[in-house]
């Protein structure tokens, strides 16, 4: 009966290691709108296997994780800057990544609860720079001007 449940168990797991791209991947993406879709899902997977890593006590790993999930969403920022779209007029991109960005900033407020205190200010300038990304898109979505 275990058998059963292993196939199913190592093609979920297959599944998400390939579902989780890697950043060079992201950047070779031509159309600037999925690269920025696709550099927020990866910011999400990144910071996710950082919080894993860092429960197992493997702190530098984790803050080279963490750095890869800052570069990720700097990516995806600067990907739907380059479309040159207004975002009022074409929010279908902007408002996800806005709304994905939000999310982003809650799960490091929850992973920044969870960390030793000494560990904490580690997370702040994540914190600060995806806070300042989901602000300028709101911004953008709600004044219409392209920043």
């Amino acid at each position: 009966m275990s058998a059963r449940w292993l196939v199913p168990l190592m093609l979920l797991v297959a599944g998400q290691t390939l579902l989780r791209a890697d950043l060079t991947q992201v950047k070779a993406e031509p159309n600037l709108e999925k690269r920025s879709k696709l550099a927020l899902d990866h910011a999400g997977a990144t910071l996710k296997e950082a919080r894993t890593v860092y429960s197992n006590s493997d702190v530098a790993k984790s803050m080279a994780l963490i750095a890869e999930v800052r570069e990720s969403v700097e990516l995806a920022e600067q990907s739907l800057k380059e479309t040159g779209k207004n975002p009022r007029k074409s929010p279908k991109y902007f408002k996800r990544a806005e709304i994905e960005t939000r999310a982003l900033l809650k799960r490091i407020e929850a992973f920044q609860d969870e960390m030793s205190v000494n560990d904490r200010p580690s997370l702040d300038s994540l914190r600060t720079k995806v806070q300042q990304v989901h602000d300028d898109l709101l911004m953008g979505i709600m004044e219409g001007k392209h920043k």
